[in-house]
């Protein structure tokens, strides 16, 4: 077995980027909700205890079971975990009598302690708690402090059992990745063997072991995921892994044919099916994002359930999830995070279609995917192409769905992404895409009044999709793409440009 490093997660929204930085450290990770907390097996090289929404003070907050664990595995608990670690064995934790949210700088470090080792003096950190550590036991060294928080970080006496108040997780915590690499290196001894070489050979072999002789359907879109996860399909299974690329009328302009084009040179047995038709009737009169959602999935689930049965003895399906998709669905594992959004592709398949799942990349980020891509040897074109989400401009419509709404937005996104590929921003930028809103403005058109419709650009810059920030597009390019807009897509009289961040948006609208 794989070594790795077990996080268990309380609830906090950080969790997922806890994992990321572990994974970029390469050494490998997993998250279990705190009350599922797998065996300890000596493959598990140390345990991090997340953060939470919860007080420790509260009754209903997680109370993990860490007799298996502390004291015998190198144990760091972050934030809630610290104060867990404190309040549980005899330390006391109270509400903050001042706000610490934010950035804050240690006025004290322990150079001589092993988790410390290498920080700088006043570097900058991230706090963001409601409950402050004010007394820990007698066998707690204390080895940071701020000027308001006495107690932020801390190691048990004669064990590798390490508490800190701070998030190193988070961009804001700047030197909070020599800290992380010292827990992972220097305490658990970690070999730093998990590459995107290692990944795809122990794939291979787990999707050789799970699927045998089997034949396996898989929907392709053009995108880095399924694309990825659709070569190391046919690397375990060769002719058995059939690939369907649907048109669900919801694809950017002539994207189809592109699509099915871009991978005939892959050696990919693909196979185009139009169903557009289908996907808007079943959309007709829906305005709800959710029930959108659902509506695309249900179709997809049903044409899948049709061409499954054209592939004699095909028993399972192939999909391109990963992390971010499961995260922002579904608590991790039936863990306690919050459902931010559900994903057509995340959550199995109904009873009667008999398809089991397989998910290649469920446990990976983006640029991890990127990374395995890159191993494979897959196209530029295809690695470096912006994510589009599964129920395409179905979610880049605001309210109702209709063939002329997406007529305007696929012009409209045409403009804007083959405008960023010409004045070469599209590889500054992460994600791209246009918004039909719902609303319609006064404009003035020659000397006529119009009355016509407004939509709006996004473009973002992002490693995993967990957080993102609005990219700073030149004024004049989007001055040019806004002028192209107006005076060729028939129906458009308005452009805006959208400036949030995720948090607090997300990246699509809907």
């Amino acid at each position: 077995m794989h070594e790795m490093i077990l996080i268990l997660d309380f609830g906090s929204q950080y969790t997922q980027l806890i994992a990321r930085r572990v994974r970029e450290m390469n050494v490998y990770c997993e998250i279990h909700p705190w009350n599922k907390c797998p065996e300890i097996t000596a493959n598990i090289k140390g345990v991090i205890l997340s953060g939470s929404p919860f007080s420790v003070r509260d009754e209903a907050s997680p109370k993990p079971d860490l007799e298996k664990i502390k004291g015998k595995v190198p144990l760091l608990g972050v934030c809630f975990g610290a104060q867990y670690l404190a309040n549980k064995f005899g330390g006391e934790v109270l509400p903050s009598t001042i706000r610490e949210y934010g950035r804050a700088h240690l006025s004290f470090i322990d150079h001589s302690n092993v988790l410390m080792r290498g920080m700088s003096d006043g570097t900058q950190v991230w706090m963001s708690h409601g409950d402050t550590i004010k007394n820990v036991p007698e066998n707690y060294n204390v080895i940071a402090s701020t000027t308001d928080v006495a107690i932020a970080g801390f190691q048990i006496a004669g064990e590798n059992t390490f508490g800190i108040q701070f998030h190193p997780e988070v961009y804001h915590s700047l030197e909070g990745a020599i800290l992380l690499r010292n827990f992972l290196v220097d305490v658990c001894a970690c070999s730093q063997d998990w590459t995107p070489d290692s990944f795809v050979e122990e794939t291979i072999s787990k999707l050789k072991a799970q699927i045998g002789e089997d034949k396996v359907i898989l929907g392709l879109s053009g995108g880095v995921d399924s694309s990825v996860a659709a070569v190391l399909l046919h690397k375990a299974i060769g002719a058995n892994l059939h690939c369907i690329f649907v048109d669900n009328g919801l694809l950017r302009k002539n994207e189809f044919q592109q699509v099915l084009d871009s991978y005939q040179h892959m050696g990919l047995n693909v196979k185009g099916v139009n169903a557009a038709d289908t996907f808007y009737k079943e959309l007709e009169g829906v305005s709800d994002p959710e029930l959108k959602r659902k509506a695309i999935g249900k179709v997809f689930i049903d044409v899948f359930d049709a061409e499954s049965k054209l592939v004699e003895n095909a028993k399972w399906l192939g999909q391109g999830t990963i992390y971010p998709d499961v995260i922002e669905s579904i608590s991790v594992n039936g863990g306690p995070s919050q459902t931010i959004k559900s994903h057509h592709n995340v959550g199995g398949l109904p009873d009667f279609m008999k398809l089991s799942v397989v998910e290649p990349l469920r446990l990976l980020f983006k640029d991890e995917v990127r990374r395995i891509g890159k191993t494979l040897k897959i196209d530029d074109a295809i690695l470096g192409r912006h994510p589009f989400p599964g129920p395409g401009l179905g979610i880049r419509i605001l309210g109702e769905v209709t063939p002329e709404k997406i007529r305007i937005i696929q012009e409209v996104d045409a403009i804007f992404i083959n405008g960023l590929k010409e004045d070469g921003l599209y590889d500054d930028v992460w994600q791209a895409g246009a918004i039909f809103l719902p609303v319609q403005s006064v404009g003035v058109m020659g000397d006529e009044r119009t009355y016509e419709n407004a939509v709006a650009l996004r473009a973002v810059s992002s490693t995993d999709g967990m957080t993102a920030d609005w990219c700073h597009l030149p004024y004049e390019f989007l001055a040019k793409i806004s002028n192209k807009i107006i005076n060729q897509v028939k129906g458009i009289n308005r452009v805006t440009y959208d400036i949030s961040s995720k948090p607090p948006a997300t990246i699509e609208w809907e």
